[in-house]
Order: structure tokens, then C-alpha cells, then sequence
């Protein structure tokens, strides 16, 4: 194949990623420095978040076999950065800085090397830019791994902490099932098609028809992208990773990285209309039904809330299944509409625990009890993770309500009746544990021990960047057109 210069400016923000990684490779083996390793994160990221438009300008174009950047990419590729972009101010605000007593030197921040951190994500973001433009199995495959392998090492980050080395096993080895599960489906699907790009597959199946083999292959390939997903039933690690990984880190692994693995599954549904067989939809109606009711009814039973958020992410994939089942119409919009509202919300849940959290007193500030009269102590936080549970509620003037509202617009018109009673029912149970959370924050209960971080001037960043997207949430409620119009504008590549 002939490279063109259209090829690299359609490849810009991966290009520009990819040297972040090794500029910031090269600045750790030079010298060790926390600020600066932040500074250069933050402005590659920018950079490659701003590269997408003139991506946009040679969009849609085939680059090799694997990948397609079009709209479609292009807007999930900025939804990938603008995450990622998040978690790292995240981060230096959760890794702190050393601070020197009078004593001699404190530990007033991570006690271990900081700046790998910023590396890991850098190198899982340029994964979730690749597998958003998979077009092909090889793709899809490369860029799922290159996303995921780097999330091993930030889950087990807290080295000195046994929840985060639990979880960062756990996930690694749960991670590496649902790889094997999904190789084994590519294998059956190329064996009974002879290609392995989206197209050809459904153009082959189509004319040849779809046989056992084919469905077992399909099957299995769900099997290892529910996984990455976490439906139910393959969904048992959420919990427990979400509780021993660091606050930032479970951030992007709810944002970033769910966001990537499900816009490769709308295209694959989309392109090869084999993937849409009768079967499948009952199969996906299935898992979408359980993981809402699942995901709600043990949300409910929680006492901490980093596992209160992740039960909650597994109904919120279950919400957005019913948009894939449906396939036609206002789906891809809605899914579009739902997963910018659902990652904006997420950072800013999150975005609180890693405010009140410090690596370096043992855990996470993520039980509940903790949180008990908050708007005392930080209102600014408390107005936050306010409109946050609100938003994940679905309440009217927040963006997550405008997000249900395109998914249950699109399960209207492909008249799913038993998904979308389940998303309802799965709504109502969900109103109460978001208002017990909200009700918790404005508690007062004098003499309780508290295990809130100390300010710091990363702590200020973070801060800012979260008043920022509570902003966003509510203007986003209030005004939705440009974002829908940025979707629609996504949604007609796929189409």
C-alpha cells in the first residue's frame, strides 16, 4: 500500500500519542521529575485531541486493511482523549507531591516512582485510538491488547496496598480468559469466511450463509468483549477492581476503555450484518436484561462507593445494549449521546474519590460513611458528586438524562418493549441508592474520624478540571444541541 500524506494526517492523533509516549519515555530515563512528566502528558494529549481535526477533513480513509478513520472514529478517538486527558490530571493530583518537614522528608504522596503512571495511560489511550478505528479482527485484536496490558500495571499500582495487587491479578488474569475466548471466535469466524476484515465477513456470510460454526465463533467473540465490558455474567471483577485500584485508574478503566471496546462493538454490529442475527439479538436482549437488574439490586447492598460505582456501570452498559439491539434508526446517535454523558459523569464520581483520596495512608477514601456531611467540610466537592449521582439518575436538566432519553427513544422505535421495561424498572431502583449517596453528603455527625486528603496545589487542578465538568453535565442538561450534532455528525459513517 501507498502512503500519502492524507494517510498520516488521517493517523495524526495516533502519531501524536505515540510520541507523547516516547517524549515522556525519553524525559523519565533523563531525569525523574513528577511535574514535568505531567506537563508533557497534558500537552501531547492536547495536541492530539486538536489533530483530530484535520483528521476530520480527510475522513473517511482507509489506512492499510486495519483501520478506517472516519467520522465515527474521529469523534470516538476525541471521546478516548478527552477521558484520558482527565485521568491524568487526575493522577498528579492522586500521586501528590513530596513534601519536605521539619523533621526531614515526609512521605506527603506516592512513596513509589510516579511517572510510569503517566506512561501506562498514555500507552492504554493510544490502544483505545486504535481500536475505535478497527476495521479488521487483526485491529480490533491489536488495539484491544495494547489498551488492556498497560491497565494491568495501573491497577496494581498501589504496590503497598493487597486490594490493588489483588485487583490488578485479578483483572489480568480475568482479562487474559476473555482474550483467549475472543482469539478462538476470530479463528472460527475466519475459518468459515476466509477474511478477517468486518466487511468481507458479513459480505461472505451473507452469500454463503451463517453456519454453526460461524454462530459459535460470533458467540465466543461476545463472550471476550462482555468481559472488557463487564455484562453480566462474565461481569464478577468489576467490583473488586474497581475497589482496589487507584481512584484515577478506575476512572479510566470506566471511561476510556469501556468507551473503546463498545464503539469496535457498534461497528462490528453494524458492518457485518451476519453479527445481527435473530439469535444474537436474543442473546444480547438477555445479557442487557440482567446486567440492568443485576447491576442495580447489588448496587444497592453497597457501603462503599467506588463498588457502588462500578455495580452502576454495569447497568449503564446494560441501558446501552438496548440501543444496540435496536441497530436501526436513533441507535448509533443514542449510543453516541449516552456514552458522552456517561463518561463526563463518571470522571466527575470519580474525580471526587481521587480528590479525597491519599495513596499513601493504606486505601482509597471510598467508603460511605466517609463521605458523611462532605458539604460541611468541602461544598465544592459536595456540588460535584451531587450532580454526578443526579446525572447517573437520569434526573431531567442533567446530561444523563438527555442520554436515557435518546436510548429509550430508540428502543421506542424498534419497539422493544421487555428492554426497555427492564430500563425502567432498573431506573427506578437505581433513583434510590444516587439520593442515599446525595443524602450522605449533607449528614452531620460530630466526633467521626475523617481520611480526607490534605490540599495540595495538584489537588487545585483536579479541582478545577471538576467544577469544569459539573458545569459541562449541566449545561449539557439544559442545552444538548452541540453535542447532538457532533454525533450526528459521527453517526452517518456508520450508517
Amino acid at each position: 500500500m501507498q502512503f500519502t500524506v492524507q494517510h498520516f494526517i488521517a493517523l495524526l492523533p495516533l502519531l501524536v500519542t505515540s510520541a507523547t509516549i516516547i517524549v515522556v519515555m525519553l524525559a523519565i530515563a533523563w531525569k525523574r521529575n513528577h511535574a514535568l512528566t505531567f506537563v508533557l502528558s497534558v500537552l501531547g494529549l492536547n495536541l492530539a485531541l486538536l489533530s483530530i481535526i484535520p483528521a476530520l477533513k480527510v475522513a473517511p480513509l482507509q489506512v492499510t486493511p486495519l483501520l478506517l478513520v472516519d467520522n465515527f472514529a474521529c469523534y470516538y478517538m476525541a471521546l478516548v482523549l478527552a477521558a484520558t486527558l482527565a485521568c491524568v490530571t487526575l493522577t498528579h493530583a492522586y500521586l501528590g507531591e513530596a513534601t519536605v518537614g521539619t523533621g526531614g522528608a515526609s512521605t506527603q504522596g506516592y512513596p513509589g516512582n510516579r511517572e510510569e503512571m503517566y506512561l501506562l495511560m498514555l500507552l492504554s489511550a493510544a490502544g483505545g485510538l486504535v481500536l475505535v478505528s478497527a476495521q479488521h479482527l487483526a485491529g480490533l485484536f491489536i488495539g484491544l491488547e495494547l489498551l488492556s496490558v498497560p491497565v494491568y500495571g495501573m491497577v496494581a499500582y498501589a504496590f503497598f496496598n493487597k486490594r490493588s495487587l489483588e485487583a490488578g491479578i485479578k483483572y489480568m488474569v480475568l482479562s487474559a480468559a476473555g482474550s483467549a475466548f475472543l482469539l478462538f471466535g476470530m479463528a472460527l469466524l475466519y475459518a468459515e469466511s476466509g477474511s478477517l476484515s468486518f466487511a468481507e465477513i458479513g459480505t461472505n456470510l451473507v452469500t454463503y450463509g451463517s453456519s454453526l460454526l460461524v454462530q459459535i465463533g460470533i458467540g465466543m467473540m461476545l463472550i471476550g468483549l462482555a468481559f472488557k465490558l463487564s455484562l453480566v455474567p462474565f461481569h464478577l471483577w468489576t467490583p473488586d477492581v474497581y475497589e482496589g485500584a487507584p481512584a484515577p485508574v478506575a476512572a479510566f478503566l470506566a471511561t476510556a476503555s469501556k468507551v473503546a471496546v463498545f464503539a469496535v462493538l457498534l461497528r462490528l454490529y453494524q458492518i457485518s450484518p451476519a453479527t445481527a442475527g435473530g439469535w444474537l439479538n436474543d442473546l444480547l436482549t438477555v445479557i442487557a436484561i440482567a446486567s440492568i437488574l443485576f447491576g442495580n439490586l447489588l448496587a444497592l447492598l453497597q457501603s462503599n462507593l467506588k463498588r457502588l460505582l462500578g455495580y452502576s456501570s454495569i447497568a449503564h452498559f446494560g441501558y446501552l445494549l438496548v440501543a444496540l439491539v435496536a441497530s436501526k434508526g436513533l441507535a448509533v446517535e443514542a449510543i453516541g449521546v449516552y456514552l458522552a454523558t456517561y463518561v463526563l459523569t463518571s470522571l466527575g464520581a470519580f474525580g471526587v474519590v481521587t480528590l479525597m483520596s491519599t495513596p499513601y495512608n493504606g486505601r482509597d477514601c471510598d467508603a460511605l460513611y466517609e463521605y458523611r456531611g462532605l458539604f460541611w467540610r468541602r461544598p465544592y466537592l459536595t456540588a460535584v458528586l451531587t450532580v454526578m449521582m443526579l446525572s447517573l439518575a437520569g434526573i431531567p436538566l442533567t446530561a444523563g438524562f438527555i442520554g436515557k432519553f435518546y436510548v429509550i427513544a430508540a428502543g421506542v422505535q424498534a419497539q422493544l418493549w421487555w428492554l426497555l421495561g427492564a430500563l425502567v424498572l432498573g431506573s427506578a431502583i437505581a433513583v434510590f441508592y444516587y439520593l442515599r449517596v446525595v443524602v450522605t453528603l449533607f449528614l452531620s455527625e460530630p466526633n467521626l474520624r475523617r481520611h480526607d486528603a490534605p490540599f495540595n496545589w495538584g489537588q487545585r487542578a483536579g479541582g478545577i478540571m471538576l467544577l469544569f465538568v459539573a458545569l459541562l453535565a449541566f449545561f449539557l442538561g439544559v442545552y444538548p444541541q452541540p453535542l447532538l450534532e457532533l454525533v450526528q455528525q459521527a453517526g452517518l459513517a456508520v450508517l
